[in-house]
């Protein structure tokens, strides 16, 4: 299945894009599931037809979920109560009733990553379309899984598990039931969870579109979520400019200074992203007749992956050279720390820990450099780990 996320901007018509992309693809033929994130049926407004957690027919190949985070909590909380029953019961401690509660503030993003994994190892579609949250929210979400996966291991690593037998005797030594063995089951089903989503955002088939009104707002979200999703290593397929004003706007009209700064970040996003333009209808668009106006791109063919090449340069300069493509990062806003066989990159407002390729793991590290969207990071081999002879 290809999967296509859809963010951008706050209020710049991202989910009546994805409805509209998703609705292009259907009448082009494809069978595909739309998934929204709001709490309000933004999406039921855009299309015409009330959505919610049980999934709505649209038209013979369109069909729209939203899933309920409130019950998804709920349901989880019960399961967490039965899983812990024995140290509840020894702390004398009273049951939740799950239908007295509302979400903790997460419980909408966990519940959005649970669907869209269920939703793309489903085999009754072909492509799946996901209105992400705006921007920032959606760049966290996206980023969840891989540093959630992180803190696992680094709190319960692996091979800690092979005490798992010593714990029965542990607990007739102490007297009382150690919850011990059901933290490492469901740390254990966690991993499985969170591997599964990584799994859908690294496919090749699963690409990021971005939605902005072109202006100096939208050009500045589009330059911070640029650089947050190639950190993640996440490809991107097109840039869509919402709600563009038409070329024949008179010279004295009040829409000529905004259609100036539309031209003006027009031109700037055509010579670094493939940009589709989506025009302005003079209202909000409500019904698949209006979505169909808009002429909004359908799904396409995906994007190139997104690679960190290693240069070997040892027979040159002596140094092995990693490449991390960063556009739009500056120099002033980056910063680097190793840690152990881990490089810590922060570029901006976004931080990403990622595991050194095996053979950077033997060196140390020389300097850094950031060049034309790309950071190089200079290794040396350390003598006293690498191979003689090499």
């Amino acid at each position: 299945m290809r999967t296509l996320l859809l963010t951008g901007p706050g209020g710049t018509g991202r989910t009546t894009l994805a409805a509209a992309t998703a609705l292009t693809a259907a009448r082009q033929g494809t069978r595909t599931l739309l998934l929204g994130t709001d709490r309000d049926d933004t999406l039921g407004a855009a299309l015409g037809v009330r959505t919610g957690p049980a999934p709505t027919r649209v038209e013979p190949r369109l069909t729209v979920w939203r899933p309920d985070p409130a019950q998804g909590f709920r349901d989880g909380l019960a399961a967490l109560q039965d899983r812990a029953a024995s140290a509840l019961d020894l702390l004398g401690a009273a049951r939740l009733d799950p239908e007295e509660l509302t979400p903790l503030p997460g419980a909408d993003d966990l519940a959005l990553l649970r669907a869209l994994r269920e939703a793309a190892l489903a085999e009754a579609h072909d492509l799946l379309v996901v209105d992400l949250p705006p921007a920032p929210r959606a760049l966290a979400l996206l980023a969840a899984p891989e540093e959630l996966r992180r803190c696992l291991r680094r709190l319960l690593p692996p091979e800690r598990q092979a005490a798992r037998a010593l714990r029965p005797v542990l607990g007739r030594l102490a007297g009382v039931p150690l919850p011990t063995e059901a933290l490492y089951e469901t740390a254990a089903r966690w991993e499985l969870e969170l591997a599964a989503t990584e799994a859908v955002l690294a496919d090749r088939n699963t690409v990021v579109r971005l939605v902005a009104e072109p202006g100096p707002a939208g050009a500045d979200a589009v330059r911070t979520a640029t650089l947050g999703l190639a950190l993640r290593g996440l490809r991107t397929d097109l840039l869509v400019a919402n709600r563009v004003l038409p070329e024949d706007v008179p010279a004295d009209s009040w829409l000529g200074g905004p259609l100036a700064q539309q031209r003006k970040t027009l031109a700037e996003w055509h010579g670094t992203h493939d940009v589709r333009t989506v025009p302005h209808l003079g209202h909000d668009p409500r019904g698949t007749d209006d979505l169909a106006a808009l002429g909004a791109p359908g799904a396409g063919a995906g994007a190139a992956p997104v690679e960190w090449p290693v240069t070997d340069r040892l027979a040159e300069d002596g140094v092995l050279v990693w490449r991390i493509p960063l556009p739009g990062a500056v120099r002033e806003e980056l910063d680097l720390v190793r840690r152990g066989d881990e490089l810590v990159v922060a570029a901006g407002p976004f931080r990403r820990t990622v595991p050194l390729p095996s053979a950077l793991r033997r060196c140390t590290v020389d300097g850094a450099a950031l060049r034309e969207d790309t950071l190089t990071v200079r290794f040396t081999p350390d003598p006293g780990l690498w191979p003689r002879g090499h």
